[in-house]
């Protein structure tokens, strides 16, 4: 896999193991990101901007490119595995985004508020793609994703581990002020398009939703979600 983008190339430095090859920009005038490539030991390729134009595909590499190995996933059992600290568990379900800039501004989000991780299906919605993790800012190496084959049954498994199901929704829904977010929550962001789907909606215990008082009746899908992660950091930890 390809990744590129400043950002992503500071993250990815902390396991230099996963690094197999770099392609940095010739005359790159950031010492610091060269000094770090120089003592890396893979093999190193010093590359015209038209050749990593060509490998990002006219991405915005910021002069720097790094072929890694991929990011792993887990099933839903090793993610609750991985959950650290005595405080009540948070996790991001997502359901059907496709959107990898949408999917990395929620990894972005998701670590900055202290996310224990983020569920994703495996069919109809994007995955760990270099554009996802670029515009995760390297969120992608510090929030762990489980892949499940069917999101219905996996929050019913949450369900099952005592956590509550906190759906991100227009219809039949409370305030997002009215969460009962100092619970073990599992927040599910629905599709771009349709939002959450039917059999997903089934397993929600309660919706919430964000005040429209202008012209525009929805927020982009990683915009609500940074804004209800924030509200539930605001709930579980307020200003004394």
């Amino acid at each position: 896999m390809l990744v590129y983008g400043k950002n992503v190339f500071n993250q990815i430095q902390n396991d230099p193991s996963s690094i197999q090859e770099v392609f940095i920009l010739q005359n790159l005038k950031d010492q610091k990101i060269q000094k770090a490539v120089q003592a890396l030991s893979c093999k190193k390729q010093v590359v015209s901007r038209k050749k990593l134009d060509e490998l990002t595909e006219n991405a915005s590499h910021q002069g720097i490119v790094a072929k890694v190995k991929d990011i792993p996933t887990y099933s839903l059992e090793e993610l609750l595995k991985k959950k650290k600290g005595d405080k009540p568990g948070l996790y991001i379900a997502l359901d059907g985004i496709q959107d990898p800039h949408n999917f990395g501004s929620i990894l972005r989000s998701a670590d900055c508020t202290g996310v224990d991780g983020v569920i994703i299906t495996k069919h109809n919605s994007v995955g760990l793609t270099p554009a996802a993790i670029k515009a995760s800012t390297g969120a992608a190496y510090t929030i762990p994703v489980a892949v499940v084959s069917n999101l219905s049954q996996a929050l019913k498994k949450m369900k099952e581990e005592g956590y509550w199901v906190a759906g991100a929704d227009m219809d039949h829904a409370r305030d997002y002020r009215q969460g009962m977010y100092e619970e073990p929550t599992v927040l599910v962001i629905g599709s771009e398009g349709k939002g959450i789907s039917p059999l997903v909606k089934k397993q929600c215990d309660y919706m919430v939703k964000l005040p429209m008082l202008g012209e525009i009746s929805s927020l982009n899908a990683s915009v609500a979600c940074a804004i209800l992660l924030y509200e539930i950091l605001n709930k579980r930890e307020p200003l004394q």
